[in-house]
């Protein structure tokens, strides 16, 4: 929830500076001000590269993707790794960022099944990481926030992302966490967050590219690391 306030509070701030950028306004840093804009729909189709890439429209029965306004949905792919804290090994389970043990993830592959069966059980106060059907390509004066969909939040289930940073490119590793005592279903290639683009008024000196970051050109759900 506190992610999603911030992400929400981020974006209308942003709104507010174009406004008033506008209407001759703004003021900001010592280069005489600044400007941070939310890229459209048209935008994100010129600037943004996403594959495979969807458009607006409406899909009777399954939980919304593809462009929308201001924003877009991405679809959570087959691939889940769900935390479980029963380890195989039967050593004792202990949470360590910079030392994440896959022996506490039961991984699931839903694709072999049918067209309606393809999702997973999330067990209660658990997460699970998965990763998005879409690869996605920042460009270098673009930052993009990921927000949870609607659907999902208003059954207790919060999905956690952080900022998309400049000339970062692959697929996007979703954190699912069921804040609710009951299981949860969660239903593979079919929206599952939108991603907002927020274009600067200039560009970065240093990229995600340009810095090597290690999660660069994640072909899939990625454990965490660090360097």
């Amino acid at each position: 929830m506190l992610t999603r306030l911030i992400a929400d509070e981020f974006v209308l701030c942003a709104y507010s500076v174009r406004v008033g950028r506008r209407r001759g306004q703004v003021s900001g840093g010592a280069g005489g001000g600044w400007l941070v804009g939310v890229l459209c729909d048209r935008q994100i189709r010129e600037r943004i590269r996403i594959e495979p890439f969807e458009g607006a429209v409406k899909r009777p029965g399954r939980i919304s993707y593809g462009v929308s306004s201001y924003g877009y949905d991405v679809r959570v792919g087959t691939r889940f790794k769900i935390f479980t804290a029963s380890t195989r090994s039967g050593d004792v389970a202990i949470v360590d960022p910079k030392a994440f043990n896959d022996d506490m993830m039961v991984e699931v592959d839903v694709g072999h099944k049918p067209e309606g069966q393809q999702y997973v059980i999330i067990p209660p106060n658990s997460f699970a990481l998965c990763e998005t059907v879409e690869v996605l390509q920042v460009p270098r004066d673009v930052l993009a926030i990921c927000v949870g969909k609607s659907t999902y939040a208003r059954c207790g289930l919060i999905v956690n992302v952080t900022p998309l940073e400049p000339e970062w490119r692959g697929k996007v590793t979703l954190e699912i966490s069921n804040t609710t005592p009951l299981p949860a279903r969660v239903y593979a290639n079919e929206g599952i967050a939108q991603l907002v683009f927020l274009q600067a008024d200039q560009v970065c000196d240093t990229s995600y590219a340009d810095k090597g970051g290690k999660y660069q050109d994640q072909g899939g759900l990625t454990l965490p690391r660090v360097d």
